[in-house]
């Protein structure tokens, strides 16, 4: 019982993530927002690993893999979710970052022998990027093109590819076994580096402020140094807690929670726009994930492999 309200517990906090961004970087720089972020989870996992004494990597391969890991689906999908949130709700950046399982299925296809597209796999996948369509037609009303808000939601789409990327490249590239919260830590101590590059970038070309302005108010302070001590460092610890006592496949369903809080919690609490768009793609999105996940629409696969009358 006790893993379950762990479980629960995470789905909140993630979810709570698109809100605590919109608020930081309505105030602050997505790139700073970010890089205080990945700076407090990687001060935290670190400390947690030393003082723990975990066993580190023993080969340059790993260690190399994990950096990758870290730029590739930490630095580079939170980059794209603090812009595309200074353009879009919070409500509709967590819907859209639901595709991840959707991109997640397309390219373990060409990756993994054993999860190869079935007729319920397609059937989900169609409807569930039918539901962003739906979501991107919000800015085609009237036969004007609102590009912010296009633009916004292509980077979070664009973050959901590199989940999605990233996600099965780990999988398939970490062969050694690694105490998860070292790995963890390497990450995303890497993704921290990565991000410092990107703003002093930011700081040299693109008049990106270096330091975050002295006038910055209680809300948007507190929501960033939220975002990661408790969203980011926290919830990676109760993360891998739950995978121990629940298994890996049980507790990945969170990411199934993290949408519907996060929609949630930006039309309740930051009065966020509701309307038909929004749920009718929210809507396709979600049943798309059902279809490919839930045992109810298993039978798509078998009605391929079934003999019809007259074979």
């Amino acid at each position: 019982m006790g893993a379950w309200i762990m479980f629960w517990v995470l789905g909140l906090i993630w979810g709570s993530s698109f809100m605590l961004i919109r608020i930081g970087v309505e105030n602050v720089h997505p790139l700073q927002v970010m890089f205080i972020r990945l700076g407090i989870a990687a001060v935290g996992l670190w400390t947690v690993v030393l003082l723990s004494r975990r066993p580190l990597p023993k080969n340059w391969r790993t260690w190399r893999t994990a950096i990758i890991i870290g730029i590739g689906n930490n630095a580079i999908p939170f980059t794209l979710i603090a812009f595309g949130e200074t353009q879009i709700p919070s409500s509709l950046a967590s819907i859209l970052q639901s595709t991840t399982a959707l991109f997640g299925l397309i390219f373990a296809h060409f990756v993994f022998a054993d999860e190869r597209m079935t007729p319920q796999k397609v059937v989900g996948l169609l409807v569930g990027f039918l539901g962003v369509i739906v979501l991107a037609s919000h800015s085609l009303q009237g036969g004007d093109v609102f590009t912010a808000g296009l633009l916004g939601q292509l980077a979070m789409i664009g973050s959901s590819i590199f989940y999605a990327t990233f996600t099965i490249y780990s999988k398939k590239a970490i062969q050694e076994k690694i105490d998860p919260v070292v790995l963890a830590a390497t990450t995303m101590l890497s993704a921290a580096i990565a991000e410092m590059l990107l703003l002093l970038g930011g700081v040299a070309f693109l008049d990106v402020p270096l330091s975050v302005s002295a006038s910055l108010g209680t809300n948007a302070l507190f929501a960033i140094v939220m975002l990661g001590f408790v969203n980011t460092f926290i919830a990676y610890l109760l993360y891998y807690q739950i995978i121990g006592v629940l298994g890996a496949s049980r507790t990945t369903m969170v990411t199934y929670v993290v949408p519907a809080v996060g929609l949630l919690l930006g039309v309740w609490l930051l009065d966020e726009p509701l309307d038909l768009y929004i749920i009718s793609g929210a809507a396709l999105i979600f049943i798309g994930i059902g279809i490919v996940n839930l045992r109810l629409f298993s039978r798509l696969n078998t009605m391929r492999a079934r003999p019809q009358a007259g074979d």
